[in-house]
């Protein structure tokens, strides 16, 4: 006789995730997280670039327009640079075109204090014209360099501009 079993046991695979489905899946959403956190970090550091990049290039434009406004004294500028001179009061009181110059000096001295290790000058290029360049420590690494290279870290980053006043 043959007996039949009613109480067989049915096989079947257990429903919901197990633990290495939730490992990977957590795994995979932290390395997602990792790539967000690491593009906003990288969109923070251009966006601070880029900031003192535009404050160069008005303080570079700042100085052409003053040596415009003082375009007898023009050939005065590169001297006074070098010099760094105390601000006079010229804004009050009238001064002579060389107190200009080194009024002008000094208060473009104060704007290039904006910029980490700021520094600018202005050196005569002959014709008429001159070059303006303004310097600073982008990558804030104590770099104190005045070759302007940009693949030399010791270099600080520069932005250059030729006129005529």
């Amino acid at each position: 006789m043959k007996y039949r079993n009613e109480y067989i046991a049915v096989t079947r695979r257990p429903g919901g995730f197990t633990l290495v489905e939730v490992m990977v899946a957590v795994l995979i959403l932290s390395i997602g997280l990792l790539g967000i956190a690491s593009l906003q970090a990288t969109s923070l550091r251009n966006n601070n670039d880029s900031s003192m990049q535009t404050r160069a290039a008005y303080i570079a434009s700042d100085m052409a327009e003053r040596m415009r406004a003082n375009s007898g004294s023009a050939t005065a500028y590169p001297a006074a640079t070098l010099a760094s001179p105390a601000p006079g009061d010229c804004t009050t009181v009238s001064c002579s075109p060389t107190q200009m110059v080194n009024n002008d000096v000094a208060e473009w001295n104060q704007l290039l204090a904006s910029l980490p290790k700021g520094q600018g000058t202005v050196t005569d290029a002959g014709g008429g014209l001159f070059t303006i360049t303004v310097r600073w420590d982008e990558a804030r690494n104590n770099a104190s360099g005045t070759g302007c290279d940009p693949d030399n870290p010791a270099d600080l980053r520069c932005l250059t501009i030729t006129t005529q006043p």
